[in-house]
């Protein structure tokens, strides 16, 4: 009776470099599986991000203000506003279960700039915005004190106000050039001068992304 083969050395020194490679394998799905569902990184590159992680409520949308004038008619943040409204008047949901996002870039800029910003860098002759009181260019934020759709009776809802880090620069070169000042100085003077609550993200399309995939809901103003 013939003995079986036994496997030679080089087979079983094959067989293991397999089951080490299957097992890289595996260990590399696993970890490209947890970084997809990572947190937002507090304090990323300089910027805190966790907010992102607390957005948690049954129906939640970001409304893309991105560019949109201020003093479009109809007013761009009645959406948000609306938004909010018919979940309360029908389903009789509010603020956790209803989260509402308003992400601005660039010509939206005013709408996050507090009074102080827009007389020092006349941001309402800048961009063409007539305060309805004195029926000149607004040198404060005519967009703050509405009493339904203004940005204090927003975030008193528990709206959150985003500002693009990239628009922002581009912003402040705009404003220091034909003064002869440092678009530095300029940017840290816009950041400090942002109203209470605004959170700055590093880019408006980056944190469109961050936000759909916490379950956000999209509309574009």
């Amino acid at each position: 009776m013939t003995s079986p083969k036994r496997p030679s050395r080089r087979s079983f020194v094959s067989w293991l470099s397999l089951l080490s490679g299957l097992s890289g394998l595996t260990a590399m799905s696993s970890g490209g599986a947890e970084a997809a569902q990572a947190p937002a990184a507090p304090g990323a590159g300089g910027f805190d991000l966790r907010w992102i992680d607390d957005l948690k409520g049954a129906h939640m949308q970001v409304f893309d203000m991105a560019d949109a004038h201020p003093a479009a008619q109809p007013a761009p943040l009645r959406l948000p506003r609306n938004y909010m409204d018919t979940f309360r008047d029908v389903m009789k949901l509010e603020f956790p279960a209803i989260r509402t996002i308003v992400g601005i870039s660039g010509t939206a800029f005013p709408v996050n700039a507090s009074d102080r910003l827009w007389e020092k860098y006349a941001l309402g002759e800048r961009s063409k915005i007539t305060d309805p009181v004195t029926k000149q260019p607004a040198v404060r934020n005519v967009y703050m004190d509405d009493a339904t759709l203004g940005v204090k009776a927003l975030q008193a809802r528990g709206t959150i106000f985003w500002q693009c880090d990239i628009a922002l620069a581009t912003i402040a070169q705009q404003l220091a050039t034909p003064r002869g000042l440092s678009a530095a100085d300029v940017k840290a003077d816009l950041v400090a001068g942002l109203n209470p609550g605004v959170r700055i993200v590093p880019s408006h399309v980056m944190a469109l992304g961050l936000v759909q995939e916490r379950r956000t809901t999209y509309v574009k103003i």
